[in-house]
């Protein structure tokens, strides 16, 4: 964007003063304030910005040259709204989030989708530690890489579950303490022998974690075990592998044989580990 005469306004939420242009239905706004001459918006600024457009029932905000601003999106509710990021969001983008698209033009940082409750999260590059942190519901897609303690605590209730699907690697600690959902790491471009850390679902007591490459029992967390992918599994598995592939059009080999499963052994892994009395 280029010509449009953007208004600096401070970090307070009821400054009085618009930094977005709207067009046609559609939010802009810049985040790196250039056409300000002010420097980065805060990133109370930014998000101020972002309730107030929809607040004006703007259901597409596009954010342009995000610079690690945190919380983007964060509560947002409704299945109709769409918020584009072009940048590299900071922590906590999504967090609560409750029916929206949210998707990234680039790399998010840490704790992405935090506590999301429904809604989806497109991530076109990496997406760093703790992505999907007690995560309730909804879908995370990242097409690259993530980090560490990916899904920890995710979880599910009835007919809500969360999808965390990654395309490249991750770190140790992938669904440590998971109660419900699932986790799929497809390995893509990935040139290690295992996609996964070590500590894989440690303490996990529900949900499930595939992963497209070679896992043995010496990288599991206390209380995951490893199966061979069932018909039912082969279900969830296409439905996101579609999924997958039709955000970012890098086609996934279909043969299972070459995926394994990880679950709890048990729905109480640490039963009187630290409670001798329990029975």
């Amino acid at each position: 964007m280029s010509n449009i005469d953007y208004e600096y306004h401070a970090d307070e939420c009821d400054c009085g003063k618009d930094c977005t242009f709207t067009k046609e239905g559609v939010a802009t706004i810049r985040a790196d304030g250039r056409d300000t001459g002010k420097g980065p918006l805060h990133y109370k600024t930014l998000n101020c910005a972002i309730r107030k457009a929809i607040a004006s029932d703007i259901r597409t905000i596009i954010i342009e040259e995000v610079m690690g601003q945190r919380y983007i999106g964060a509560t947002a509710s409704g299945t109709d709204l769409r918020i584009v990021v072009h940048g590299t969001p900071g922590n906590s983008l999504g967090a609560f989030l409750n029916g929206p698209t949210i998707e990234v033009l680039g790399n998010a940082q840490d704790m992405t989708g935090n506590t999301m409750n429904s809604g989806k999260i497109i991530i076109h590059g990496n997406a760093w530690d703790v992505t999907g942190l007690s995560a309730r519901g909804g879908t995370i897609m990242i097409k690259g890489s993530s980090g560490y303690r990916v899904g920890i605590h995710m979880k599910e209730f009835g007919k809500t579950r969360p999808s965390l699907v990654i395309g490249g690697t991750v770190k140790d600690y992938l669904g440590e303490y998971m109660a419900g959902g699932t986790i799929l790491v497809l390995g893509l471009r990935s040139h290690v022998d295992s996609p996964v850390g070590h500590n894989i679902g440690a303490g996990m007591h529900g949900g499930r974690i595939y992963v497209r490459g070679k896992v043995t029992s010496r990288q599991l967390g206390p209380g995951a075990i490893i199966s061979p992918v069932t018909e039912e599994d082969s279900a969830e598995l296409t439905s996101l592998i579609e999924e997958f592939e039709g955000y970012f059009g890098e086609p996934v080999g279909r043969d299972y044989s070459n995926f394994v499963k990880i679950h709890p052994s048990s729905s109480r892994p640490f039963s009187g580990y630290y409670d001798k009395t329990n029975i």
